[in-house]
Formats: structure tokens, C-alpha cells, sequence
């Protein structure tokens, strides 16, 4: 029994004891290298609780961040990232940490699917949607000299174009069910909010229907008059609301 006891409390015994800060975050360094996330992650949330003022706590929640990111763990990955705008709103790596989540929700682990199923990623929930959108635009409009800022803007791009077009699905959903007021309201905020869209022709078609079975002439007339004059001959005249199904323009894909 001695011996067990003593054997226990050898196996239990942190290596990493009396450890530097510099040693602790070099020794995960090299396991994010070799793409070992759990060690990594250890050493880093070790940095963090024995050393937590100085720079190495910083630079912990960031990779911490990544990592966790790299591993799966998109919450684990932005509740780093939240502690880190929290603790250090002025840090010079903010920028990194907007993009960062930006890319965490621009592509949620179910979008990995959409290259084979061919889904438009528009008609997924939007709300990964906007947090993305939300986080590049707070990165763009704050660091506009920033290295990540291109390719933020080049996914801002994509993200208006994609959640416009989630209201569009959702406004031809309401149509489709006789809830032509809310087909209204939803297509208007594309026309209002998301000016410059391919996607506002359907839009402008949809209301032009919902107030035709609206029996509102004027306005259904009016919608007409701005839907020829943007898109003449619109293609929904003959075609109707429906799509081809699928869409190459996945994100994945793009980027």
C-alpha cells in the first residue's frame, strides 16, 4: 500500500512545476507547431492562471483562442476571445482577434457539409451570419490598415450578399404560406438594408405578388414600375419564385 501511494503521487506530479512563463509558452508554441491542441491548450491555460499580468497572459488568450479554434471548439474559442477584448480592449493584436472571430462564425462546423450537399448557406441560420458579419465590419472600420483587413472585406462581400438572401428565402416562405404582410416586411428590408444586391429582384418580385393578393394596386403598381426599371425584364416574370436547387457559392469554396 506504501508503495502504491507513493507511486500515485509521483504519476500525479505536474512537470511543469517552478516552470517560467517563457518556458511554459515556448513549450506550447512547439505543440501548436506539431498540432497538438490539447497540450498546447494546457500550457497556455497554464500561462494564464500562474502568470496572469504581463505579456505572456496576453499572447496565452490568444493562441488560446486559435487553438481551440483549430480543435473544434468554436465556443471555447470565442469565450477566449471575449476575455481577451475584456481584459485588453487596446491590445495591438485586437485587430487579429476581430478576424479570428469573424472566422469562427463565418464558417460553423456544419458548413462543412454544404461543398457536398450543395445547401446555399443562405438558407442556414443567420445568425453565424451576422456575428460574422458584425466582426469584420468592427475589424474594417476600426483597422483599415490592417494586414487581415482584404480578406475581411472580400468576406463582408459574400456575407451581405448571403444574409440578403436569407431574407429573401424568408420572405417568399411567409408568401408561399398566405402571409403576405410579412412577405412585404421581409422583402423591403432587402431593398432598404442590403442596397445593390443581385438578390433585391426577387425581392421587389415578391412584393409586387403580395400586394397584388393584397389587392393594393397602387403599391403593387409602383413595385413594378422600380423592379422594370432595375431589372429589365426580370427573369421572375417567367421563371417564378423557384431556384435551382443548390449553390456553388459556398464559402468553403471561396476562400
Amino acid at each position: 500500500m506504501m508503495f502504491t501511494g507513493c507511486s500515485t503521487i509521483k504519476a500525479e506530479r505536474d512537470e511543469t512545476a517552478g516552470w517560467t512563463a517563457d518556458q511554459l509558452y515556448q513549450d506550447a508554441r512547439a505543440e501548436i507547431t506539431g498540432a497538438n491542441w490539447e497540450q498546447a491548450r494546457k500550457r497556455l491555460e497554464a500561462v494564464e492562471a500562474r502568470y496572469p499580468f504581463g505579456s505572456y497572459a496576453q499572447q496565452s488568450l490568444i493562441d488560446q483562442a486559435y487553438v481551440n479554434w483549430k480543435d473544434g471548439e468554436p465556443e471555447q474559442a470565442l469565450a477566449a476571445i471575449d476575455r481577451f477584448e475584456r481584459q485588453y480592449p487596446n491590445h495591438p493584436g485586437t485587430d487579429y482577434m476581430l478576424y479570428l472571430k469573424g472566422l469562427i462564425t463565418f464558417t460553423p462546423p456544419s458548413a462543412a457539409f454544404s461543398r457536398f450537399t450543395r445547401q446555399d448557406p443562405s438558407e442556414r441560420d443567420p445568425k453565424g451570419l451576422r456575428e460574422s458579419y458584425d466582426s469584420f465590419n468592427q475589424l474594417v472600420q476600426r483597422y483599415p490598415d490592417s494586414r487581415y483587413a482584404t480578406d475581411a472585406r472580400q468576406r463582408l462581400t459574400w456575407l451581405v450578399d448571403t444574409i440578403a438572401r436569407n431574407e429573401v428565402h424568408v420572405a417568399q416562405y411567409y408568401y408561399e404560406r398566405s402571409a403576405y404582410v410579412a412577405a412585404v416586411n421581409r422583402a423591403k428590408t432587402v431593398i432598404t438594408d442590403f442596397q445593390g444586391v443581385p438578390i433585391a429582384e426577387k425581392a421587389l418580385y415578391i412584393m409586387y405578388l403580395s400586394y397584388d393578393k393584397l389587392g393594393l394596386t397602387d403599391l403593387r403598381d409602383d413595385t413594378k414600375r422600380v423592379l422594370d426599371s432595375n431589372f429589365p425584364n426580370s427573369k421572375y416574370y417567367e421563371q417564378g419564385l423557384d431556384e435551382p436547387k443548390g449553390s456553388y457559392l459556398n464559402p468553403i469554396n471561396w476562400f
